[in-house]
């Protein structure tokens, strides 16, 4: 009875830990077409809200915690934001964080600074070609 309630509590607290941190909130098509809309994508730097979908299905699925590792850097969020340039994950060598944001805040499901920060890129790019 002891040793399958210690199993029980050990594969409780991985679940606890393990299942959260694995996936965020995935963003339908329909609310991401609404939330560029709404937040002036259309017609930005010469892109189209059809351009900026693309663009977050291929680089995160439209998932909010999206993570990826580059080896030297590490992209985050939905709009895959880079740590070498545009935030601060505490492990990139020479990153310069332009957008002045921690690479965790990529992560959450509040996406508005994650949109401030795309469109700082894309401002700065004139487009896409970062991505």
């Amino acid at each position: 009875m002891r040793k399958s309630m210690l199993f029980l509590g050990f594969l409780l607290a991985f679940l606890g830990l393990a299942l959260p941190g694995t996936q965020g909130r995935i963003i339908s098509r329909c609310e991401m077409v609404k939330i560029l809309r709404r937040n002036g994508f259309q017609g930005f730097e010469g892109t189209t809200v059809a351009d900026w979908m693309c663009l977050v299905k291929h680089e995160s699925g439209y998932n909010t915690k999206a993570y990826n590792n580059n080896g030297p850097s590490r992209d985050y969020g939905i709009f895959q934001i880079n740590s070498k340039y545009w935030c601060n994950d505490g492990r990139t060598a020479g990153a310069t964080n332009g957008c002045h944001i921690s690479c965790s805040k990529l992560q959450d499901d509040n996406i508005e600074d994650d949109i401030r920060c795309a469109k700082k890129i894309a401002r700065e790019a004139h487009g896409l070609s970062p991505w």
